[in-house]
């Protein structure tokens, strides 16, 4: 008897959209450094939120044949908004400043192996032998590509913070790994009940309830008239990529691929950060570089090739 609780061959599509959520999420990371100079973290959080609710107001309403949300999708929409939105970016953002490019890369690095871990352990997912090898392959590719990166990194950047304080940034960023794979899981869930675009916003929501009491603070105390067109330009291009257009994304694909295949390509997160660097910010690529972006794709290829039908024993 043949048991299989998703397609064994999802759509060309899912992976698309998979990929394209989270080479978008890396590139807007890379970009909203140049947005925390301006807002403060939290402000800045609080800003994204709104902007993002307000494009997506009409995703709110339930559409007709869509069931009504059952207490558990309540629940889980919240720690999805939680983990996913509100202590992702926070953990994230301050654990960056807070430590070395180095650090940051190769525990990142370990998003695809949390998110198999979590979705063995909560959901139950058998994790398929190439899975785990491309899993291996992507966490290599990034490790590569942060030793490539650190290689060109000037030894006086890494010298400007103490053993306590870089600690402390890498508790973060492992906290924000987790709080990543977390979304990555509870993703798969909701995407059994709820669709992609109503997700997108009550996820968003949530977000925005969370950080409110920070943001209305930080807007009292900011003065807005020092903010720049190209700012604010930014701001909204952040906004509606983060809260709106990569949720969407994501959720679509996650909706047709097994959680711990889809982890794999959170890969592309650091990947496209690395890109806007070298296309945008005029950092050099490399020998190196050229390996870690092959390592990727290699992880990319093996967790998506088509799966085989097999019984309940795995012939």
């Amino acid at each position: 008897m043949t048991v299989s609780a998703v397609p064994s061959r999802p759509p060309l599509l899912a992976y698309a959209a998979l990929a394209s959520s989270m080479a978008l999420v890396g590139s807007y990371v890379g970009l909203s450094k140049l947005l925390v100079q301006v807002f403060p973290v939290l402000l800045l959080a609080w800003l994204r939120f709104g902007i993002g609710g307000v494009a997506m107001v009409g995703w709110l309403k339930r559409q007709p044949g869509e069931a009504a949300l059952s207490p558990q999708d309540r629940r889980l929409l919240f720690w999805e908004s939680f983990f996913g939105n509100f202590l992702f970016s926070v953990c994230m953002l301050f654990g960056v400043s807070l430590t070395s490019a180095l650090a940051a890369g190769v525990i990142m690095a370990a998003i695809p192996a949390v998110v198999a871990v979590l979705s063995w352990w909560l959901l139950g997912e058998r994790v398929l032998g190439r899975v785990k090898l491309g899993i291996a392959c992507a966490v290599a590719g990034i490790v590569l590509l942060s030793v490539a990166k650190a290689w060109h990194t000037e030894p006086a950047d890494s010298a400007t913070t103490g053993l306590a304080t870089s600690l402390w940034g890498e508790l973060l960023l492992f906290a924000a790994v987790c709080c990543e794979a977390t979304y990555v899981v509870i993703g798969k869930k909701l995407t059994a009940n709820v669709s992609a675009k109503r997700i997108s916003a009550l996820v968003n929501l949530w977000g925005w309830v969370l950080v409110t009491p920070f943001g209305l603070y930080l807007a009292w105390r900011f003065d807005f008239a020092t903010v720049s067109a190209s700012h604010w330009l930014l701001l909204l291009f952040y906004s509606l990529a983060a809260s709106m257009v990569t949720v969407w994304l994501w959720m679509s694909g996650l909706k047709q691929v097994p959680a711990a295949s889809a982890g794999v390509f959170t890969v592309m997160l650091p990947v496209s950060a690395a890109a806007v660097g070298v296309l945008f910010l005029g950092e050099q690529f490399s020998t190196a570089h050229g390996a870690a972006f092959a390592l990727a794709m290699a992880g990319l290829v093996l967790a998506t090739w088509p799966t085989q039908k097999r019984d309940d024993h795995g012939i």
